[in-house]
Order: structure tokens, then C-alpha cells, then sequence
């Protein structure tokens, strides 16, 4: 168990590592100038400002201090707000994203557990001919596109507020928006999986025992089915924060992601940086959990040397 987690603890911060570096680099290959987007600027504020924020140094020498801060957890200060520095600007808008995302990514798993095992049990008729198109529409419209859809046909006929945040109803929309896609994806792994199982020896050993339908399905079907889906969670909650970004900015949400378009309309070099080394961050650690939440969840992992 140890020595599992430690391999996983050590590709995650290679990971890491390699995302911080390439977005650095990444950003330091971007033409223009982000200190001269507001008109121009006198040469001793531009200079002020160069030193201010350590662009007057090699690039060497700021990606070794850029390397020190992040270290401290320290993005550093915003290029265009005057009144919050990176920092400050994640602590607010990233609870927000989480909260929405959390929500989402509930109702995808319900849902998606509920009409991927519908279709297994009633294979090559109505529930899986409909859950398998239901399925094709998620992974085919974006989220952006069904939360505009949503505004238009959903919200104009109820009292579901559009845009805010605040309460519960503020959520409705954005979260199913949001939920689709990922629905679609266990829906279609629920699926599969569970239809492998029903044909397993000890399935029909617990049919032929006189074991009723519905405890054969819970508690063998289902239980066994999920484990796909489990391993799956972290590339699905990362679908969900980056697909969060233009979702959040539809709806008016004041999470992160509104914030990271806003760096990017604004060139705003170290909240860009700042927000996409987080989000990195926030991704990789999520896979690491899911990982190690495989182990407890499927005894026929090796430990020693990853998954069967």
C-alpha cells in the first residue's frame, strides 16, 4: 500500500512540476506586452512596473523566483486589479466553482448510475434504446450550448432565475448544464460494465438460488459495475471545472473560471498563471485520491505495480 501511494505521490508532483514549467514558458512566448494594453505608459511608471513585477530580471531568474512563490503558495499580485492579488481572487471565486461543480457532478452519478443500469437490464429494448440517445446528446451538445438553451427554453417559462448567485434556484441551471455531458459518460460505462457482469458465473449461481431480481442487481450488479466509473472520477471532475469556465460566464456565476476568461480578455499574465497552475493543482490531486480510493474500493489492484 505504501509503496503504491508513494509511485502515485511521485507522478502527481512530476505533474505538477511539468505543468507549472510549461505554462511559465508558455506564457513568456505570448507577443505583446501586458504592461501596455491600457495606452501608453510614461517610461519611469513603465519602469516602475517592470521592476514590480520582476520582468526586468532573465527569464531564467523568474522562473526560478516564479518556482520559490509558487512553493510558498504565493501567485503573486494581479496586472490589472489594483485591489486583490491572485491569491485573494482564487479564495473568493474557487468555493463558488466547487460548490457548482460538486452539485453537478451529484446528479451525473445518480442519474448516470441509474440509466446506464436501466439499460443493461433492458437491453435491445425501449430503456436502452432511450438512455443510449439520451447518452449521444450529452456527449454531443457542449455545456455552453445547453445552458444557452436552457436560458432560452426553460428559464423564460419559470420563475428559475438566469443569472446570480445566492441561493439553491441560482444553481438549477448551470449544474444541469454542467451535468450532461458527465451523465452521458457513466451512463455509457454503467452500461457496459453492468452487461458484463450479468454474464458472470457468480450472477447466475445467485439467480439459481433463488435470490430475488432486485437483490441480485443491488447488490451484486451495481455494486461490481461501478468500480469503471469510480476509476473514471477524476478525468470526469476534470471535465466539469474546465467545462465550469464558459458556463460560469453564461450564467454569471462569480466562481473561478469567470475569473480566468476575464485574465485572458484582460491579458493579465500572473492571474492567467496563477488560476491555470491552481486548476492544475486542484486536477492532478483529485486523480491522486482516485487512485488511492481505487485501491480500497477493487482488492485486485497489485499494489506493487498498479492496476491489473
Amino acid at each position: 500500500m505504501l509503496k503504491y501511494i508513494t509511485k502515485r505521490l511521485g507522478m502527481s508532483v512530476l505533474t505538477i512540476f511539468f505543468i507549472i514549467t510549461l505554462t511559465f514558458f508558455l506564457m513568456h512566448a505570448v507577443p505583446g506586452n501586458p504592461l501596455q494594453q491600457e495606452g501608453k505608459i510614461p517610461p519611469t511608471v513603465y519602469n516602475n512596473l517592470r521592476v514590480k513585477y520582476g520582468l526586468d530580471k532573465s527569464t531564467g531568474e523568474q522562473y526560478i523566483i516564479y518556482l520559490k512563490n509558487i512553493i510558498k503558495f504565493d501567485f503573486g499580485e494581479s496586472m490589472k486589479s489594483k485591489t486583490e492579488t491572485v491569491n485573494e481572487m482564487i479564495a473568493r471565486g474557487f468555493p463558488v466553482s466547487v460548490r457548482l461543480g460538486i452539485q453537478a457532478l451529484i446528479y451525473a452519478i445518480i442519474i448516470g448510475i441509474i440509466l446506464g443500469s436501466l439499460a443493461a437490464m433492458y437491453q435491445n429494448r425501449f430503456p436502452d434504446y432511450a438512455s443510449m440517445v439520451f447518452a449521444l446528446i450529452g456527449i454531443s451538445v457542449p455545456s455552453f450550448i445547453m445552458g444557452t438553451l436552457l436560458i432560452q427554453f426553460v428559464a423564460k417559462n419559470t420563475s428559475i432565475p438566469i443569472s446570480g448567485w445566492g441561493t439553491f434556484k441560482h444553481t438549477i441551471l448551470p449544474s444541469i448544464a454542467l451535468c450532461l455531458m458527465p451523465t452521458a459518460q457513466i451512463a455509457r460505462l454503467m452500461r457496459s460494465s453492468m452487461l458484463e457482469v450479468l454474464n458472470q458465473d457468480y450472477m447466475k449461481t445467485a439467480k439459481s438460488k433463488g435470490i430475488s431480481k432486485s437483490a441480485v442487481i443491488i447488490k451484486h450488479a451495481i455494486r461490481n459495475s461501478i468500480l469503471p466509473i469510480i476509476s473514471a472520477l477524476g478525468t470526469i471532475s476534470t471535465d466539469l471545472l474546465v467545462g465550469s469556465f464558459v458556463v460560469e460566464k453564461i450564467f454569471g456565476i462569480p466562481g473561478l473560471g469567470r475569473f480566468f476568461i476575464k485574465s485572458i480578455t484582460d491579458r493579465d499574465y500572473t492571474l492567467i498563471m496563477g488560476t491555470t497552475v491552481f486548476y492544475g493543482l486542484v486536477l492532478v490531486l483529485m486523480i491522486l485520491l482516485v487512485d488511492i480510493l481505487y485501491v480500497f474500493v477493487d482488492p485486485r489492484i497489485k499494489l506493487s505495480g498498479g492496476k491489473n
